[in-house]
């Protein structure tokens, strides 16, 4: 075998005898490298990897770490858990001091339970709504991804079509072997933005669908914010045909106000999940809702939800810390000054540079379409995005000291800054891509 060229290069191939694929999760893959990054630490907006490189991120966790990398007040909330001697599967004064807490901020949430993942939350929010409704199926949109269980890994990555809008429906499409295709019954897909789509498939299966689950802004495809009266149409119809409406702030928690999209656009679900900013990079999650609904789940209920980590004290002291953070006043002013400088001037670069590329944010979440120049309203636009030429700009930031990552299908994903990059570092970060879009000139 030959001698690796770097610490990094040779950690993958030690890794990939023991852990599938050299990561301990398929997401962690960069497509546009081909292998991890392996870190030593982080600190603030910059990453530092085993070869000594250090990075400005701008994936930050797949966008758990909001706060930036060792926040000095999650460090601290982490010490109280250790003070506190390690405890697990108990309950503490802190656990309901944070749902009352998430009460307070996040419209819809009356009550919460926490879960451990962005798969299971959408998971026990679903099953909510079928105890509640008493019915089966659930109408999801192309493009929306809600975790990697079994009801919901159809076209979150669907594949290119030259014939939409033949149908309200999108042909399904299941992520993952494995799946049983007796669950495709119960799922309905139609695109996102589309009113008509929306109302002909509430008319037809209104009394079938125990849910309608979506991400409010569609970041899991870059950045697809909802058309004006989208939402409210959608709590319109699930209101009018007795379907509960989910909505799936995994990614935009946060991101925008601290009540999340839903209070950024004044549009209340019956019931919404949350993590990754949540608890800044710990591992925590939450369903949240309408008493009513939520007192379905056991043990007052017969939905069964629960586990040994779920509210996991560590996560739980963390996210009392980060949402003291988000609080505090001029937070999400000096947000959305950042994304103004950010995604203004990449916009400004790209076009200097006659790289074609549209530019899409909202708060501290965007997405890059590369070879598109028109704005991006739903996924089958998103998806015909020139990989290539995202893979080539990603490898040449890469060698600048900036860190985007690639998901390896539809493209680029999502990225995101922090509340730790300043305009400074913004500023560093545009004169970084100027001299990686020179870096690609000769290739295009």
């Amino acid at each position: 075998m030959a001698e690796s060229s770097s610490k990094s290069e040779a950690l993958f191939d030690f890794a990939s005898r023991y852990l599938v694929a050299g990561a301990s999760g398929s997401a962690r893959v960069n497509a546009a490298i081909g292998r991890p990054l392996y870190l030593t630490h982080g600190d603030g907006c910059r990453l530092h990897d085993v070869d000594g490189r250090v990075y400005i991120d701008y994936n930050l966790s797949h966008g758990a770490t909001f706060l930036g990398h060792n926040h000095p007040a999650v460090r601290k909330a982490i010490q109280h858990a250790l003070d506190m001697g390690v405890i697990c599967a108990y309950e503490t004064e802190h656990h309901s001091r944070l749902a009352e807490r998430i009460a307070r901020t996040v419209p819809c949430a009356e009550q919460a339970r926490f879960a451990n993942s962005g798969s299971e939350a959408p998971m026990a929010a679903i099953r909510v709504a079928r105890a509640v409704t008493g019915r089966r199926k659930l109408l999801k949109f192309e493009g929306h991804f809600h975790g990697l269980h079994d009801y919901v890994v159809w076209n979150a990555h669907s594949t290119p079509r030259t014939d939409f809008p033949t149908s309200p429906y999108v042909p399904l499409e299941v992520e993952s072997a494995g799946v049983p295709p007796d669950i495709a019954p119960l799922v309905i897909v139609i695109p996102w933005n589309d009113a008509a789509a929306l109302q002909q498939a509430m008319r037809e299966h209104g009394h079938e669908i125990a849910a309608v689950i979506c991400e409010p802004v569609n970041f899991n495809s870059g950045c697809i914010p909802p058309a004006p009266g989208m939402l409210e149409l959608l709590r319109a119809e699930t209101t009018r045909h007795g379907a509960l409406l989910i909505f799936d702030e995994v990614l935009s928690g946060f991101r925008m106000a601290a009540g999340g999209a839903q209070a950024y656009y004044g549009v209340t679900p019956d019931l919404c999940t949350l993590a990754k900013a949540v608890a800044n990079g710990l591992p925590l999650a939450v369903v949240a809702g309408r008493r009513e609904y939520m007192r379905v789940l056991s043990p007052l209920g017969p939905a069964a939800h629960s586990g040994t980590y779920s509210g996991h004290l560590f996560a739980v002291l963390a996210a009392l810390a980060s949402l003291d953070v988000i609080a505090e006043e001029g937070f999400y002013a000096r947000i959305f000054a950042n994304a103004e400088r950010l995604y203004g001037g990449l916009t400004a670069l790209f076009e200097r540079h006659g790289v074609p590329a549209r530019v899409q944010g909202l708060g501290a979440r965007f997405g890059i379409y590369f070879g598109l120049t028109t704005p991006v309203t739903c996924y089958q636009e998103a998806c015909r995005i020139d990989n290539d030429l995202g893979h080539r700009f990603i490898r040449a930031c890469l060698e600048q000291g900036l860190y985007f990552h690639n998901y390896g299908r539809m493209a680029l994903g999502h990225h995101g800054f922090s509340a730790s990059h300043t305009a400074q570092d913004i500023d560093e970060t545009l004169d970084r891509v100027e001299t990686a879009l020179r870096a690609l000139a000769p290739a295009r």
